[in-house]
């Protein structure tokens, strides 16, 4: 009696089992599949971007280490490396055996400073392979379509802290410029060149000599000249060239021609400064090893910030070239030109 009892209780209890367990249609075991892969395959993603950065931060902390016990190491990206150079005299050596002088240029511009504070650096960014052209690093657009009718431009970008020269809407020079430092801003908009001079006193100190300089905001005295760049803006407002570019775009630019002391009758050369430098960290120019296209401007975004300027540009062409033509020439030549001194003050 007992085990018919027992058997009764189990025969009871798998039916129970049965009526608790529900029938799963084919679909959606199919679509509880498909979810994992998508799941497995979103893990895997993830895994591999966290790999990728952790590799970057490895290497980063590598180079670090190797900086401090003078072991030399390269940590290379897609088309730039950091280069350690500072470490020690030996690396120094290396740099300047591994890398021929119109190198060593190219790396010094693409870091914003002049081969003379090449030795000041810790470690720079090198290209993987050299270009075969300066102009191919650039990091501008090589057309604006917008001005095309315009024969000399000239644009500075804060953010990058490097200038483009463009003719007619092609560029035809490109350099890298030190701006003004958090204090002491270079005052951004539309300007026009004014008068220059081979060797300029500075006014904040007059031990500052500003060879090449070129006036483009004549009551705040900033302009363009020759001086040192160490790599980010630290000037007193002025934009610091190198030398042998600020001794190009000083032959290049057009003076202003003025009417008398205090009325200006023909304006220079157009000048766009345009953007915001984020001060207190470095240069968005040492990530190009993690990005290489991180300085570059788009056509599209440079002529949007020529656009608002166009109208005010083309109208001061009109007026040089009615000059020009009454004159009888197609140059403005320098000793019709007056230099109003009065209210000057240089970086």
């Amino acid at each position: 009696m007992s085990a018919v009892l027992m058997l009764t209780v189990l025969v009871a209890c798998k039916k129970e089992i049965e009526k608790e367990v529900p029938e799963v249609e084919a679909s959606t075991i199919q679509s509880n599949i498909e979810t994992s892969k998508d799941s497995i395959k979103l893990n895997v993603d993830s895994l591999e971007m966290v790999k990728k950065d952790s590799i970057a931060a490895v290497k980063k902390l590598e180079l670090e280490k190797n900086k401090k016990s003078k072991k030399f190491s390269v940590y290379k990206g897609d088309a730039f490396s950091y280069w350690p150079i500072k470490a020690s005299d030996s690396l120094t050596k290396l740099f300047y055996k591994t890398f021929t002088k119109e190198q060593q240029y190219t790396i010094a511009a693409l870091n914003r400073i002049d081969t003379d504070h090449i030795k000041g650096r810790d470690t720079l960014v090198v290209p993987n392979e050299f270009k075969a052209k300066y102009m191919d690093y650039t990091p501008f657009p090589k057309t604006l379509s917008n001005a095309t009718e315009i024969p000399k431009l000239i644009i500075f970008s804060y953010p990058i802290q490097a200038y483009g020269v463009y003719e007619k809407g092609s560029l035809v020079k490109w350099g890298p410029t030190n701006m003004g430092k958090k204090s002491a801003q270079t005052p951004r908009g539309l300007f026009f060149t004014n008068w220059k001079g081979r060797k300029v006193r500075s006014t904040v100190d007059d031990e500052w000599i500003l060879n090449w300089n070129f006036n483009i905001h004549n009551t705040d005295g900033v302009g363009w000249h020759q001086y040192a760049l160490p790599g980010y803006p630290a000037s007193h407002s002025c934009l610091r060239l190198l030398d042998a570019d600020a001794q190009w775009l000083y032959t290049w630019a057009d003076q202003w021609v003025l009417e008398n002391k205090s009325k200006v009758k023909v304006k220079g050369t157009p000048v766009i400064v345009f953007g915001d430098y984020k001060f207190g960290v470095k240069g968005v120019w040492h990530q190009l090893v993690e990005n290489p296209a991180i300085t570059n401007i788009s056509q599209n975004t440079l002529e949007g910030i020529v656009e608002p300027y166009l109208a005010e540009i083309m109208n001061q062409q009109a007026i040089r070239e009615a000059y020009n033509e009454a004159k009888g020439t197609t140059s403005i030549k320098n000793d019709s030109l007056k230099i109003s001194k009065d209210s000057v003050k240089l970086d």
